[in-house]
């Protein structure tokens, strides 16, 4: 008796617990009529949610694995990230990838590269923002720079009366210097080769004066070598009766000017 008891609770038990079976008879007729719009709209739903899109087509050509960057270690000074050099996440490239896509890639690495150099090259300052906000500079003390014009500041190292002595003081140091007239040479210096300069406008080598005897160009060089200057061979010329006479040998073309001395300097001193 027992035991047909068990086998009628464990049926019991089995029976509670297997499924319902949905009436399949349900929906026919006007009922599915109406629910079939609403059906129809879930399944659509239910398949855009689900669909599969299509498969890319991509170049057949492979693109090779944009170059790795590896970024050195940061100091301790961790320098400050700008909108600008902030470095961008590098994507993974595969070769299936196109060719627009690995030059792209290849792009963002050298961005990224130029964004740790200059991260390296920041010292960690926040960099000074222009702005008619902001206070100006302090001004320091120079010592090389005048304060003169500063009333205020001299108003406390004098007064009015150091200032009047002062300009005494100044006053009796000024020596007033009048001009006087230029001393007229005394004596007899010799020729004067500056006003023979501005006498004469003939061009060099230009024969003027008539010259007796032959004069070899080494005996001319050998007498011009005695000076050291030009000037002092016009000198000696003048003053042995040139220049119509030429008993030195320094002016053999007769034009008036002994040892290549050159008036022009003279005359484009005077305005000549």
């Amino acid at each position: 008796m027992k035991r047909i008891l068990l086998s009628g609770i464990a049926l019991a038990i089995l029976a509670a617990c297997q499924p319902r079976i949905p009436d399949s008879a349900a929906g026919v007729g006007f009922d599915n009529e109406i629910n079939a719009p609403q059906a129809r709209a879930r399944r659509e739903a239910d398949l855009s949610s689900q669909a599969v899109p299509p498969p890319r087509v991509v170049s057949q050509e492979t693109v090779p694995d944009a170059p790795r960057v590896t970024a050195p270690p940061l100091q301790s000074t961790a320098p400050l990230a700008t909108t600008a050099t902030a470095p961008r996440p590098q994507p993974a490239t595969t070769p299936g990838q196109s060719a627009s896509q690995g030059s792209e890639a290849a792009d963002i690495a050298r961005e990224t590269e130029a964004a740790l150099a200059a991260a390296r090259a920041n010292s960690g300052q926040q960099p000074l923002v222009a702005s008619p906000s902001n206070p100006p500079p302090p001004v320091l003390s120079n010592p090389g720079i005048s304060d003169e014009n500063d009333f205020s500041v001299v108003d406390e190292r004098r007064s009015i009366e150091a200032d009047a002595a002062l300009r005494e003081r100044n006053k009796a140091n000024y020596k007033l210097i009048t001009p006087t007239a230029v001393p007229q040479r005394t004596g007899s210096t010799g020729p004067n080769i500056v006003a023979y300069a501005l006498s004469t406008n003939t061009p060099r080598g230009t024969r003027v004066y008539q010259r007796i005897g032959f004069t070899s160009a080494a005996r001319y060089e050998k007498n011009c070598a005695k000076f050291s200057h030009a000037d002092q061979a016009q000198t000696a010329f003048l003053e042995k009766g040139g220049p119509k006479v030429d008993r030195l040998g320094l002016d053999p073309d007769g034009d008036g000017y002994a040892c290549d001395w050159d008036p022009s300097p003279f005359r484009k001193a005077a305005g000549n």
